[in-house]
């Protein structure tokens, strides 16, 4: 009896070992008496936070939920909808996807009954290269996700510099799709009555901005831009909330940081030899300085080279 015992303690203890690690918790912020932000963790997708490091905005409506970006696969999903029933019994209605990279889109999957809201390109992106971002989930968290598939808006807005205002579930809101910047196909959501913007990867904080599908000088543009709203508290796609003051930080970082590639451009330098000559203390002290300046330097001076020809 001891021996089987003994057995069944190491089954358990082998089984335990092999598991993925739990997901880590949201932190829910109150914005108002309607809506939450859901911040996740800072960071990379990883086995260790099983892809979730996106943050999500609630918006509880008259019947139903608006869910401002979904997470990056059907385990985020659920780890989200979770989250939403501790706010709220009402079910979530609409899925609002802010841009179409996967941390943000995949787990659409798990709201089957919602109405799905997204830029044009955005959910022409999703269908284009929603598969690949599956594989990467897979790839950067350690196991396979098969009940995750790319799920494309049904409902979209056209038209770069655009902006529409509609009312959901008796919430005003306005979908402006501006310039591609982070990504071709970004849209925000500004809640007039609220006096807040959820900005997608446009806006992060204590993170550095990721620029691989990045257009950097519309990026610093839109920036400048943003700051023009009526806001009293922003959602960022990764990080704390933000104010309009830390707007104008990051737009001032990113002309700063376009500006000098552009120098170094000018001056007949290569990418690696105009870093050298970039001030990156600021962005030293940022979240994902070492995995992404390299690429963000790269991908900046490739801009200015091609708008030069």
């Amino acid at each position: 009896m001891k021996r089987l015992i003994t057995i069944v303690i190491l089954i358990l203890i082998n089984g335990m070992a092999g598991a993925a690690p739990a997901m880590p918790q949201s932190k829910a912020v109150k914005i108002n008496e309607r809506v939450y932000a859901l911040l996740g963790p800072m960071g990379q997708p990883s086995v260790h936070n099983q892809g979730y490091m996106v943050n999500s905005t609630v918006i509880i409506g008259e019947q139903g939920v608006i869910l401002i970006d979904s997470g990056a696969s059907d385990e985020v999903g659920k780890h989200l909808a979770n989250a939403i029933r501790k706010l709220t019994t009402k079910p979530v209605t609409h899925v609002i996807n802010t841009h179409h990279h996967g941390d943000h889109v995949l787990g659409n999957i798990v709201f089957g009954q919602a109405e799905i809201i997204s830029s044009e390109i955005c959910r022409d992106m999703v269908n284009k290269t929603g598969d690949e971002w599956v594989a990467l989930m897979e790839s950067l968290i350690g196991h396979k996700l098969p009940n995750t598939r790319p799920i494309p808006a049904s409902v979209t807005f056209a038209g770069e510099n655009s902006r529409v205002e509609r009312t959901i579930q008796g919430v005003k809101l306005v979908f402006w799709v501006p310039k591609g910047s982070h990504t071709v196909g970004d849209m925000m959501v500004y809640m007039p009555d609220d006096k807040i913007l959820v900005g997608g990867d446009i806006l992060v904080n204590r993170t550095i901005p990721v620029m691989r599908d990045a257009s950097v000088k519309n990026w610093a543009e839109t920036l400048e831009q943003v700051q023009a709203f009526d806001a009293s508290t922003i959602v960022p796609g990764h990080g704390p909330l933000m104010q309009l003051q830390d707007v104008s930080r990051l737009q001032r970082q990113m002309a700063a940081f376009y500006a000098g590639i552009e120098a170094g451009y000018k001056k007949g330098l290569s990418d690696s030899e105009t870093r050298k000559t970039l001030d990156v203390r600021e962005w030293k002290k940022l979240e994902g300085f070492d995995a992404n300046i390299g690429s963000n330097v790269s991908r900046t001076y490739l801009e200015i080279e091609q708008s030069s020809f």
